[in-house]
């Protein structure tokens, strides 16, 4: 007796099945290197600070005007420059995600992000 694929049809050929994988592994990491060629940027405290972030997160410029730099208030610019910077990475975050979901279907792959 022979047992149906739960695929439908005559079932799915290993080698199909390894050709999907290895393409869509090649789409996931040429979407991870044009990652690293995005910015995001986040502007706070009335545009004083400014934080400019790659594709995965990592800040790649820092911009604060004189204005802002305050010798008797440095906690203030210290929590603009965690906001700015905490900011522009979670834009980068959803971008990421975004893209990885058009490649996955949805599905969420741990490490993938």
């Amino acid at each position: 007796m022979k047992m149906k694929s739960p695929f439908g049809g005559g079932g799915m050929n290993p080698a199909n099945i390894q050709r999907m994988m290895d393409e869509a592994m090649q789409s996931m990491n040429k979407m991870q290197e044009e990652m690293k060629d995005l910015r995001f940027e986040s502007s706070v405290g009335g545009g004083v600070v400014k934080a400019i972030v790659d594709g995965h997160g990592e800040l790649k410029d820092l911009q604060i005007d004189p204005i802002a730099v305050d010798p008797s208030d440095v906690e203030m610019l210290q929590d603009l420059i965690i906001t700015a910077v905490n900011d522009a990475a979670a834009k980068a975050k959803e971008s990421a995600s975004s893209a990885m979901g058009g490649l996955t279907g949805g599905m969420n792959i741990p490490g993938l992000m």
